[in-house]
């Protein structure tokens, strides 16, 4: 199961998510109560485990400016989460392994998600970032074919009923597991990722004792 922990603006949330047993880190550069800088992503990301994905997220931003600040923030994974067209999605594609698409529940494009050039789709509420809850049955629309990753208004208290009932590829949370808007709560953390890693499916279990090489893949 892909636990992803977004919405970091800090250094101590970073390791905080690292150490709780996040597979990937989430830094958003789309204008947010939670955006940060990219000197700053880079200052945090060169202290993490090469095990752990670096996600920047970015939403309407020419692909030639993702690919930038992307580089500048030493990422290795982009989510796009804006109308971004699948030729932009393509072009982005092209400069890294890990392009994770997002969609909107009620957006039309979600059953073609695999013309977009990339095999991770991240399904997020209407409104992206509200933190709501929206209808997961909607998640039977994506083709079958990608690695789902399932967002909007998870906490530590639903996602486990969100994992049973969706049967992800993974989870993505930001503000379900925050004290304050960019400041992240230590033990929601915690049981956030002991109980998305708890009710995954076998298909996704694998050997916590052993790393993802997401260089190598």
């Amino acid at each position: 199961m892909f636990v992803k922990i977004c919405g970091i603006t800090n250094e101590d949330d970073a390791l905080l998510s690292v150490a709780m047993g996040a597979d990937a880190v989430g830094f958003i550069f789309a204008p947010s109560t939670r955006q940060v800088a990219p000197q700053k992503v880079y200052d945090i990301t060169r202290r993490l485990p090469p095990e752990i994905l670096t996600v920047g997220v970015f939403r309407n931003e020419h692909p030639s400016r993702v690919i930038e600040i992307a580089h500048k923030a030493g990422l290795k994974a982009i989510q796009l989460h804006g109308r971004e067209t699948p030729d932009q999605t393509k072009e982005i594609a092209g400069h890294f392994r890990w392009v994770i698409k997002a969609f909107a529940s009620d957006d039309e494009n979600l059953p073609h998600a695999d013309r977009y050039g990339t095999d991770m789709l991240l399904l997020d509420a209407p409104s992206p970032g509200s933190g709501k809850v929206f209808d997961w049955s909607v998640a039977g629309d994506a083709p079958d074919s990608m690695k789902l990753i399932l967002a909007g208004g998870l906490t530590p208290e639903n996602v486990g009923n969100a994992v049973e009932e969706v049967r992800p590829w993974g989870v993505d949370v930001a503000s379900g597991v925050e004290k304050e808007p960019g400041r992240k709560d230590p033990m929601k953390v915690k049981r956030f990722i002991e109980n998305a890693k708890a009710h995954a499916i076998e298909q996704y279990r694998g050997d916590d004792n052993v790393p993802y090489d997401w260089d190598f893949e």
